[in-house]
């Protein structure tokens, strides 16, 4: 028994293990097929983990400077260049960070204060909330609409007020995947134009995009940029999510805040892995194909469960596919995601779960980010529900 329970007041009380652990553990107990947590089945590239060896042979096992190696944050500042024509010092406007993640943390810590309010838009990845409720400010929900999970930029206007101090958006977005338009950014370069508004970018799916459609990162637009904190990832990108590896672009008066914080949450990243992706990034055919891989999955996945009592508006983006089940059952989200693992034996995550409120629109989201034979067999199943 704790000795001293009255001291302890819990900053989250209302959090508890993710989702994902849930559903995983769900799906290990009960031998499902497991779509619900988003991590390939598939390898590592060998090149890139030979790359990796390599440098841990020639030495490099001791920490990286804290911003990240400099080969890295110049070969990712040559990246942003191509892709968006958008130019970042790797010196003091780029930082190489333990993921994902652990950016959007370090950026919501360094900037918002108590009393600040952050607008995100609801389904939201799981982090966004914690984190600002960590910094005891006010988190602003806006919910997507549907049927396509777009944003009412009206409603956004209404919600914006002086103790608005940053907006969060994601695109590819998680869980969803929507995609922004450039229609988009516009609307929300026009609103905290000449503001003291900050925006965060989490762009971690930017080369996993179908359709022909063109990725609208935040980089592409300099007014927007000069306020913006911009987070990828490299483990989303090559399939190597336990590594761990990401980073963040920000103008120098923005990266140089982020540092503080970011120093004292990891201070430097995993040395041989940033010297192995400098290199492997050179080829750019090594990300630039990534979106065809992947929409040949979600294609693949979608024909596969066409005959199921599933419905679908295909993903333009990410590795994720939301299916309406309202044809088969009138269930709460979580419940039906529940009897999906136990008793059909699939697993999958309730978007009810990306919603403060726990939203239920009869929707889940299903990983294709798998062999097609693990996909095959999970479609089967689902056709026959």
């Amino acid at each position: 028994m704790d000795p001293f329970p009255e001291r302890i007041h819990s900053k989250l009380p209302q959090t508890g293990t993710s989702v994902f652990a849930v559903m995983s553990g769900l799906a290990k107990e009960h031998n499902a097929i497991n779509l619900s947590q988003g991590f390939p089945d598939f390898p590592v590239s060998e090149h890139l983990i030979n790359l990796v060896h390599k440098y841990m042979q020639q030495g490099q096992n001791q920490y990286a400077p804290m911003p990240g190696v400099p080969a890295l944050r110049e070969a990712i500042a040559e990246k942003t260049q191509f892709l968006y024509s958008a130019s970042y010092n790797p010196e003091t406007e780029i930082t190489v960070t333990a993921g994902a993640t652990q950016a959007i943390f370090t950026a919501i810590t360094a900037f918002i204060r108590e009393e600040d309010e952050v607008i995100i838009f609801e389904p939201a990845y799981d982090s966004y909330l914690p984190a600002i409720k960590l910094c005891g400010a006010t988190p602003i929900s806006i919910q997507l609409k549907l049927p396509d999970y777009h944003i009412d930029w009206n409603e956004v206007k209404r919600k914006i007020n002086q103790r608005t101090k940053m907006i969060i958006i994601n695109s590819p977005h998680n869980p969803t995947g929507s995609i922004l338009s450039a229609a988009d950014l516009t609307e929300l370069d026009k609103l905290t134009r000449n503001s003291g508004i900050l925006v965060l970018s989490d762009e971690v799916y930017e080369h996993i995009i179908f359709d022909g459609h063109v990725h609208q990162s935040v980089c592409r637009y300099p007014h927007l940029a000069s306020r913006s904190l911009v987070m990828c990832s490299f483990g989303k990108t090559f399939h190597a999510t336990g590594w761990k590896t990401g980073y963040c672009l920000a103008p120098e008066n923005l990266m140089k805040e982020f540092r503080k914080t970011h120093q004292f949450v990891v201070f430097a990243v995993n040395t041989p892995a940033q010297y192995a992706i400098a290199e492997y990034i050179q080829n750019k055919d090594n990300y630039l194909n990534l979106g065809s891989f992947y929409q040949e999955k979600r294609d693949y996945f979608l024909k596969l469960v066409s005959g199921s009592r599933f419905k679908a508006i295909p993903a333009r983006g990410t590795y994720f596919q939301v299916l309406d089940y309202s044809n088969i059952s009138d269930e709460p989200e979580m419940d039906f995601a529940v009897k999906l693992t136990k008793d059909f034996g699939v697993a999958s995550v309730p978007n009810s779960y990306f919603y403060n409120n726990s939203e239920n629109n009869q929707t889940l989201r299903f990983c294709f980010a798998k062999s097609n034979e693990t996909l095959e067999k999970a479609a089967e199943i689902l056709c026959r529900i």
